[in-house]
């Protein structure tokens, strides 16, 4: 049989939810195709599935580059690639792929329909909510003034954002990257006393808790607006409902990401709000030659972006819902017998929270079943069907443990096989011993060490002032900009230290491991999502 492009993409709106156990679909889910392919899982693990795939979940154009597919149940976290479109994201990506427009004629259509989807005066397409943050940030600053644009980042009279203490986050990267000043605050009164004549904008990251308390959006945007200053929410792993809870609360800009909730393109973003400065916003990126040219936003993105955004106002939010919920709790019934283990159906978050997805926890003593929680999570992100999770338990100090499952990314089919992953690995799990102590005198580590980190492109100079107690390490660790406080232990020649970074936004936790040698030592650093680096040390 062959197939047409538009036969693929509609069939990949039709999966079969047969494969589930124990699984509860809502009869709303049911209903006419074209009225609920959003609704339906997105995509599925075998050719015979999904006819268009050009292999399956072991034979695909990513395992042939020796990349290994998952099965998400972390939630839309970028590094694992965030969600998976819907069946008309795609349909509209591939349509607008076949043909030229002109792009400012595009976002003046797409804008305004936008606008009038998320009650809005206005709305843009962005390439993330980073790059929306950037451009909103820029509007404030310069407007549409050509000069003013021209001049940035080096010359500006707005050049501070103020912003909420408890507002600081890795993603205001995207005002710092404009090279403002971030002028933090935590009252309502400070932020009065903190607004001048250089002040752009107010950042907040939106978060629920701070809506009936002095620091809600709508306090600090009536302050605003006496100051004339305009107000950005940054909402991006969020629902973009309607009415729009922020622009109702007083803000001028709202910023989503749309490859999370709304499952469109995942290097795509959506900013509303006011008309001028969401005008301005597109007007200093691409296709022009201003400060944000670099962050291009194609037809095939803003297209998609438009048709996750209008399948947003018609899916049956309350099925999907029921549904996933169905989905956790048949991952929770899987687990019934088995000993110290316990499984927990977690609701989904109130509206306006982040990832607002039911999740299912699993927790369980180890020295009982014999796997941590993060063993668990290790074997099977190894497993020949390779599922990545969270997961806590660390032996032999930390035998309490858990995993935790969130649906709204997974499919049917799925569901079945980590519930399955799951049993099998705490009815049976291979054996785990203890890690190995080194015994034997601790070597001496007290004093002052001259410290070189290797990164992979580049070194840092840095300075341990370390104490020691028998085993026990404590100290000081000097950074080449931010300095933190040291814990750990040596044994025998072996030395493990951990530090935070007190990084702006994003707190770097660094593991130090290394073997001692009289007055050097080297070893391994593990940065997380940064990798890892080698050390060496010499003490002075």
């Amino acid at each position: 049989m062959r197939w047409s492009r538009r036969d693929v993409l509609k069939q990949a709106g039709m999966i079969s939810v047969a494969g589930t156990v124990g699984t509860a679909v809502p009869d709303a889910m049911l209903g006419e195709t074209k009225k609920t392919s959003s609704t339906k899982a997105g995509q599925v693990l075998t050719s015979q599935q999904v006819p268009h795939t050009d292999g399956d979940f072991h034979d695909n154009l990513f395992t042939r580059l020796g990349i290994r597919p998952l099965i998400n149940c972390r939630g839309t976290i970028t590094a694992i690639s965030g969600s998976t479109s819907l069946p008309e994201v795609k349909q509209a990506m591939y349509n607008a792929s076949l043909y030229h427009v002109r792009m400012d004629e595009m976002m003046l259509a797409v804008g305004a329909e936008l606008g009038k989807l998320c009650g809005a005066e206005w709305g843009i397409a962005t390439t993330g909510t980073a790059a929306a943050t950037c451009l909103a940030t820029v509007a404030c600053i310069a407007g549409t003034d050509v000069e003013k644009s021209q001049a940035l980042p080096y010359i500006k009279k707005k050049d501070q954002v103020v912003i909420p203490k408890t507002s600081r986050n890795p993603y205001d990267i995207g005002v710092r990257m404009c090279g403002v000043e971030m002028v933090e605050f935590s009252t309502p009164e400070e932020l009065r006393a903190k607004i001048s004549e250089r002040t752009a904008m107010l950042y907040i990251l939106a978060n629920p808790r701070y809506d009936d308390t002095p620091m809600s959006t709508k306090n600090l945007a009536a302050i605003c607006k006496e100051k004339g200053i305009p107000v950005f929410v940054d909402a991006a792993a969020t629902e973009p409902n309607t009415p729009n809870p922020h622009l109702v609360a007083g803000a001028d800009l709202v910023a989503y990401s749309g490859g999370k909730c709304m499952r469109g393109p995942q290097s795509a973003g959506l900013l509303i709000g006011n008309k001028g400065l969401c005008q301005a916003a597109y007007f200093q990126g691409a296709p022009h030659h201003n400060y944000g040219r670099a962050m291009k936003c194609s037809k095939e993105e803003t297209m998609g972006l438009l048709a996750a955004v209008r399948a947003w106002h018609t899916r049956d939010h309350t099925a999907e819902q029921a549904m996933w919920l169905g989905w956790m709790q048949s991952i929770a019934d899987r687990m019934t017998g088995l000993p110290s283990v316990k499984a927990t159906v977690l609701p989904s978050a109130p509206e306006g929270s982040i990832d607002r997805s039911p999740g299912v926890r699993i927790t369980w003593d180890a020295s009982v079943v014999g796997i941590t929680g993060t063993e668990l999570a290790k074997l099977l992100d190894e497993a020949p069907t390779r599922i990545v999770m969270g997961g806590t338990g660390v032996r032999p100090d930390t035998m309490m443990s858990s995993v935790t499952i969130y649906g709204y990314i997974m499919t049917p089919a799925e569901v079945k096989i980590v519930a399955d992953a799951i049993y099998a690995a705490l009815s049976h799990p291979p054996h785990y011993a203890d890690p190995v102590i080194p015994t034997g005198t601790s070597a001496s580590v007290q004093g002052n060490w001259a410290v070189t980190i290797h990164y992979l492109r580049g070194t840092g100079e840095q300075r341990f002032v370390l104490k020691q107690e028998g085993n026990v390490v404590t100290g000081d660790h000097h950074g080449e900009l931010y300095n933190a406080t040291f814990h750990g232990a040596v044994h025998a020649d072996q030395i493990a230290m951990t530090s935070v970074l007190p990084v702006v936004g994003y707190p770097l936790t660094c593991h130090f491991k290394g073997v001692v040698q009289g007055s050097s030592m080297s070893g391994t650093l593990a940065m997380g999502e940064y990798g890892e680096a080698t050390w060496e040390a010499v003490r002075s």
